[in-house]
């Protein structure tokens, strides 16, 4: 009897490139892809944390390279994407994951300097990175593009106004792009985080963690940066071909949570 399921799970020999990646979601991201057999190009303004990740990967069996760049920086933008490019012998999988957050108020006088390193970073970085690995993804054929939003980008909470705009945006960027680029056969998805374990929630403090995950997440805790980078890993697949344009949470129940 012919077997049923005809769609690859691998994403063995694909190239991938992850922003963000010395730290949180996105080092686990580059690590499972690794674990996956794809080439990670692991890219971060951290270059001590993407040396250190390269040489993990490395050391694990897998195949990796580094690039340290300011993705609010167009042209350390291209020439890491065409670096990766060249390294690799091409590019099929692009996630979009840098991010920061600071807390300030609207009524701040450093607000507006605020809002425009929360766009340059979290929203343009996204479109420009995009941009400069399309040429690649063209020619790969079944492209897989992966931005990283926030269950921010679907609520929102008092004095990260740039934050949640901008997250907000990386969720309608991906709407776009989603009914753009398939005719190349790319594909492009957002993931939205809720409360994970990272560098950005470290300076919460643990009572507070416990108290917010009683309250307010079914499963009562806090997620781990490989639980994102599963659900990111799936939206990759060869086999993920007929998803497109979703905005996944992976909240474990935060925004469907009424009390």
């Amino acid at each position: 009897m012919a077997r049923l399921s005809t769609l690859s799970r691998s994403i063995a020999g694909k190239t991938a490139l992850v922003t963000g990646a010395a730290s949180g979601m996105g080092r686990a991201t580059a690590h499972l892809f690794a674990d996956e057999g794809a080439h990670v190009a692991v890219a971060d303004i951290n270059e001590d944390g993407v040396q250190a990740v390269v040489e993990e990967i490395k050391a694990a069996g897998g195949s990796a390279a580094g690039w340290c760049f300011d993705v609010a920086d167009l042209g350390e933008i291209n020439t890491a994407v065409d670096g990766a490019a060249k390294t690799f012998g091409g590019l099929d999988i692009l996630i979009n994951n840098a991010g920061f957050s600071h807390h300030m108020s609207v009524e701040d006088d450093a607000f507006e300097e605020n809002w425009q390193r929360h766009m340059d970073v979290l929203l343009t970085a996204h479109v420009r990175l995009v941009r400069a690995a399309l040429p690649y993804l063209k020619v790969a054929g079944g492209g897989r593009i992966v931005n990283i939003a926030s269950t921010e980008g679907l609520g929102a909470t008092p004095e990260i106004a740039p934050y949640t705009s901008a997250k907000h945006g990386v969720i309608g960027l991906t709407r776009s792009l989603a009914v753009e680029l398939p005719k190349y056969g790319i594909t492009v998805n957002c993931i939205c985080p809720g409360a994970i374990h990272t560098g950005i929630t470290s300076r919460i403090k643990d009572e507070h963690k416990e108290i917010f995950s009683r309250r307010r997440i079914p499963l009562k805790r806090y997620g781990n940066p490989e639980e994102v980078a599963h659900a990111t890993l799936s939206l990759v697949l060869p086999a993920a071909s007929y998803i497109n344009g979703v905005a996944l949470p992976v909240d474990a129940g935060l925004t469907i949570k009424n009390a």
